[in-house]
């Protein structure tokens, strides 16, 4: 038996139960009839192994007399692989088949691939589509709902939710400031080119059809009150007591609840304000400014809901279904009604490339700004997952979690809690002066990681390499960090001091005027390569600084601020005489 076959084996008969990754059946003498519901669980959620010959019941020993070639067969027949006739399954995962010992008897282990998308869902064939489709939740196979199916159905079709016609609607409904700002905007653009009047504006638009039927995104984006038509498309924010839903009856049930209604951008920018009003908040100061700021930044906020209503599921089956922000004392959860979209996985979201679902809405989203407000809903360029993920680690917060579903996607942004006053005073004890945000983010970041980096601080902040080398370099001057070479960088309060010879070189330094590295060798009796060695360590770590570039001839070296006060060694100097 293989270690790792070993090791599950031996969860699950500590647990006392099969499991989300592993489905036991005993299939004595024949293949059990309900394996066929963990193919389906398993290909329609993240795959799992099926061992067959074991029984749960009894502790997850072996079963005697399994007759594992019959029952092999069987298996084979029923996914597919024998033929048409006796196929059990509707979109058969792809598998992988292998006979284990355990106890000194066989036992067959099959691996379930998780089907790719288009490939969804994969069902009990004699059981339809309805009744014979599952996914797999802890150790059950359970049905998948009707709106998990629809999800799986089109993850790779292109939505025309968005481009439905409200058939209840006319421009009337329409904010005429609003439309008045978006064809200004776009007057430049191919898509008004040739479009002269009004009405043949909107058509190129897409907020009308060219019939001047309202498209439902030319309502939601546009629309003076969307939710006459739809009441359900809007933003529920609700603030709970604790770090969990309160029950029905519960005295106290919602700190404060918000519905938040109206034009997309005008709800998005709703929702925000009711979260961060609900948020602890901290000073920053920036320059001569004081300010407070929410424990999570706003603009994560604000790109988890914006993201939200842009890439939710529009179609008559989730038009009921409103997104919903839930702040927990620990948390804030948003959750759009529909999976991902167009082959995003949990693994790759992220990774930079825009893919929506409602193609209508989108441009129109990148146009319209809340009431009042210059800065537009959405951005569009495939970036906002990954400025979540930098925002969040910059102010030392966790990286938000994706939990995924087939018809629902929920991201949980975690709140600082009780570390905000803690993280101000950690930092206000390295330096008597007022950090900038990017100058905290840097030091948490080496707190947190143990050290920084150019590149670190780079692709976190999103700014380029020369100001975040000017960044640490300035934090190393100030002997808040210290270098380790390449430019990276530690927290200077723990950090390992110099050995015998490189504080010899230091303290020799002091008091000098700039030394060449000959100098230097003459007097400390060090050979030329070991002297240039430790030069180029200690000017990496701040320790000493060099007047040139490495390639100069007219690189000499200097002590600039702190000097070991003691040796490590008595009369440590002498090493030198």
């Amino acid at each position: 038996m293989s270690a790792t076959f070993d090791e599950t084996i031996a969860r699950l008969r500590a647990q006392g139960t099969d499991d989300a990754l592993v489905e036991v059946k005993s299939s004595e003498k024949k293949l059990s009839s309900d394996v066929w519901d963990s193919v389906s669980a398993f290909a329609n959620t993240s795959g799992g192994l099926i061992v067959l010959g074991l029984s749960e019941n009894d502790g997850f020993v072996p079963v005697e007399g399994f007759a594992i070639d019959i029952v092999r067969d069987q298996f084979v027949q029923g996914i597919g692989d024998g033929g048409a006739q006796g196929v059990k399954v509707t979109n058969p995962p792809a598998y992988g088949m292998v006979r284990e010992v355990i106890d000194d008897h066989p036992v067959l282990v099959i691996t379930i691939a998780p089907n790719q998308p288009g490939h969804k869902p994969c069902f009990v064939t004699a059981k339809g589509l309805v009744g014979g489709a599952y996914k797999r939740v802890d150790d059950k196979d359970i049905k998948l709902t009707a709106t998990e199916i629809f999800a799986m159905q089109h993850e790779l079709v292109v939505s025309k939710a968005d481009r439905q016609i409200v058939d209840e609607a006319d421009e009337t409904d329409l904010d005429d400031r609003v439309l008045d700002a978006l064809i200004t905007r776009r007057s430049d653009s191919k898509a008004l080119h040739g479009a002269k009047t009004r009405a043949e504006q909107l058509i190129s638009l897409n907020v009308l059809d060219k019939h001047g039927g309202v498209r439902l995104a030319g309502l939601l984006a546009t629309g003076t009150y969307p939710q006459q038509f739809y009441p359900r498309l809007l933003v529920d924010v609700a603030v709970h007591p604790g770090n969990e839903k309160s029950l029905p009856g519960d005295e106290l049930r919602f700190l404060d609840r918000v519905e938040c209604m109206g034009k997309l951008a005008d709800v998005v920018d709703e929702a925000v304000g009711a979260v961060v009003r609900n948020l602890r908040t901290h000073a920053v100061v920036e320059g001569t400014t004081r300010r407070e700021v929410p424990e999570i930044p706003i603009k994560v906020i604000r790109e988890a809901v914006a993201n939200a209503v842009l890439h939710r599921e529009y179609s008559e089956m989730f038009i009921g279904q409103p997104v919903t922000v839930d702040v927990f004392a620990d948390r804030v959860e948003i959750t759009n009604p529909g999976g991902l979209w167009g082959g995003v996985t949990p693994s790759n979201l992220g990774d930079g490339t825009s893919r929506c679902r409602n193609q209508v809405l989108l441009p129109l989203m990148q146009h319209v700004a809340p009431q009042n407000q210059a800065g537009f809903t959405v951005e569009g360029q495939g970036g906002g997952v990954r400025l979540m993920k930098s925002e969040m680690v910059a102010h030392a917060l966790r990286e938000p979690e994706f939990t995924v579903s087939p018809d629902q996607v929920k991201v949980t942004l975690f709140r600082h809690g009780a570390e905000i006053p803690e993280h101000r005073e950690w930092l206000r004890d390295l330096t008597d002066r007022d950090l900038a945000p990017r100058e905290d983010a840097a030091l948490l970041i080496a707190r947190r990681a143990g050290r920084v980096s150019v590149d670190d601080l780079r692709e976190t902040l999103r700014i380029d390499s020369d100001e975040a080398r000017l960044i640490l370099s300035d934090l190393r001057g100030e002997g808040v960090l210290r270098g380790i070479g390449n430019e990276t960088y530690v927290l200077a309060d723990g950090a390992p001091l110099p050995d015998e010879i490189d504080t010899g070189i230091i303290r020799g330094l002091a008091g000098k005027d700039p030394q060449s590295i000959h100098q230097i060798v003459e007097w400390s009796g060090l050979a030329l390569g070991t002297a240039r060695a430790r030069l180029r360590r200690l000017v990496d770590e701040g320790w000493v600084h060099a007047t040139a570039p490495p390639q100069s001839r007219h690189r000499k070296y200097v002590v600039r601020g702190e000097v070991p006060e003691e040796p490590r060694m008595p009369d440590l100097l002498q090493i030198f005489d």
